[in-house]
């Protein structure tokens, strides 16, 4: 077993440089990849987003103003000071700010969807972060996700997704809510068990056929302020196209164009 995702490897500044999307005087954006943690870990300040955020400016403190699970890869915003952070979190608030993901699904969705329930903990589960659909209730909060369908076939769903909120695990909660859970979900896919044993041992080769991939196939890419006109888009990663290309047939060149296609409206409005 090799704990590709348990014990990651510290950034290398080189690579961290690489991953810039967008920097002025008030912000950072990044490509976060797909293996690490944004808030800082207890190894180092090389080992998560923040930490080496905070190394590469030569500060003691960042605002983080969007984050992602540590499996999904895509943007991520860093405020440089106060002012910056608080314009982008109200814009987050007043709904002003749009995220936009692109997943892929088991299962042919052929419709747009809009998914709108309450989330709260999983009590019958051994994972204490993990969610599911619940009744509303102090303890629970309302989530809305719209899945748009970009492409189908062969089994799967190459979509775009939407959020008119910003709840722990929403995506992925909804979308096994739907029956398209995530290629790669080891927590919301078929059993969390494969979450469990993947906490206790790292990756293990004969998950493949079941999860399809070593990582959930959900990549943050736009951020856009609809009050500045400020919009930040990563690529699909090439993990996530080498999936589509050797498990359903479709050429990186064929899925580029179906998201070129999409354009830049977002769903769920």
């Amino acid at each position: 077993m090799h704990n590709t995702f348990i014990e990651a490897p510290l950034v290398v500044l080189e690579d961290f440089l690489s991953w810039i999307l967008f920097e002025d005087n008030d912000l950072l954006v990044l490509d976060k990849p797909a293996w690490l943690v944004c808030h800082p870990s207890k190894n180092g300040p090389w080992s998560s987003l923040v930490g080496v955020t905070k190394e590469y400016l030569g500060v003691d403190s960042i605002h983080l103003v969007s984050r992602l699970d540590r499996e999904t890869s895509g943007v991520v915003m860093l405020a440089k000071h106060r002012k910056a952070a608080s314009f982008w979190q109200k814009g987050v608030e007043q709904r002003k700010v749009r995220r936009q993901y692109l997943a892929i699904l088991k299962g042919e969705m052929t419709e747009e969807s809009e998914i709108s329930t309450f989330i709260g903990n999983d009590p019958d589960s051994k994972v204490f972060v993990k969610q599911r659909v619940t009744q509303e209730s102090r303890k629970s909060q309302k989530a809305i996700t719209c899945f748009e369908p970009l492409k189908f076939g062969n089994g799967h769903t190459f979509c775009r997704v939407t959020t008119k909120t910003g709840r722990k695990h929403q995506i992925r909660v909804h979308a096994n809510y739907i029956g398209h859970e995530i290629i790669g979900d080891k927590l919301y896919g078929s059993s969390d068990s494969y979450y469990l044993s993947f906490c206790q041992g790292g990756w293990s080769d004969k998950w493949i056929k079941e999860l399809g991939m070593k990582r959930q196939a959900l990549h943050g890419n736009k951020l856009a302020h609809q009050e500045n006109g400020q919009n930040f888009s990563a690529p699909l990663p090439s993990d996530m196209k080498e999936y589509l290309k050797k498990s359903v047939g479709w050429q990186p060149k064929e899925v580029e164009e179906v998201i070129k296609g999409a354009g830049q409206e977002l769903s769920c409005r």
